[in-house]
């Protein structure tokens, strides 16, 4: 079974994590991956429940026509308090949770009753084990840079401390590829970012909108 993962398109806000709908480069960036997956057979369209996630997904299928799938294991981390603030603010209120976040010494969840990245895994992973059950055999997942991480980090045995070296800069509506071996049981990592489709649109790449966020010094957008 292929479990193709797509970082949903570029959102209209870079406030933190606010559940927005896509930008007009984000409506390009899916338009463009979902033409990539015309030739991938895929079987279905599952999405987590946020609204770039959900756009990025019905404008791929536009190109697929599959059933699509809404499940909410597949959102984003919850930020806790730091939902919805703009980058000077979590520079300000946050600066130093940021900085220690990015030494990756521990997995710390996000401040005001918010995810680590181990609560991320076991979420997303439930939803994954349930996905592989579904007899499909090739599947577009559109999720989150954060559930994209957390995934890769479980599925390779990192410790969960560790799940932001995952793809420093995952661009919008790249293609990370899971392969789960039937005969194995077992889940295998098969590429991770794939941007080919964007790659000629600069534009439309990550470096003009922002590289994520490890501490207070970088830029803070998700």
């Amino acid at each position: 079974m292929n479990i193709y993962l797509i970082r949903h398109g570029r959102q209209n806000s870079k406030l933190c994590n606010v559940d927005v709908p896509l930008a007009e480069e984000g409506k390009r960036q899916a338009d463009l991956v979902g033409k990539r997956l015309e030739k991938y057979n895929i079987d279905a369209v599952y999405s987590s429940q946020l609204i770039r996630a959900v756009e990025t997904a019905d404008i791929i299928n536009e190109h697929l026509n599959k059933p699509r799938v809404i499940d909410e294991r597949f959102m984003e981390a919850d930020f806790g308090d730091m939902t919805g603030l703009s980058n000077e603010v979590l520079k300000e209120k946050y600066g130093e949770f940021l900085k220690k976040r990015s030494t990756m010494e521990e997995d710390e969840p996000y401040p005001g009753g918010g995810e680590s990245g181990l609560d991320v895994y076991k979420r997303a992973k439930e939803g994954l084990d349930e996905l592989i059950k579904s007899g499909y055999e090739n599947v577009c997942l559109v999720t989150h840079g954060g559930v994209i991480r957390a995934l890769l980090a479980g599925i390779a045995g990192a410790p969960s401390k560790r799940w932001l070296v995952f793809g420093r800069q995952l661009e919008n509506c790249s293609i990370t590829h899971l392969m789960y071996d039937e005969k194995m049981g077992s889940l295998h990592i098969e590429r991770v970012n794939d941007y080919a489709h964007i790659e000629d649109y600069d534009e439309l790449l990550r470096k003009h909108f922002g590289n994520g966020f490890f501490n207070s010094d970088k830029n803070v957008k998700i």
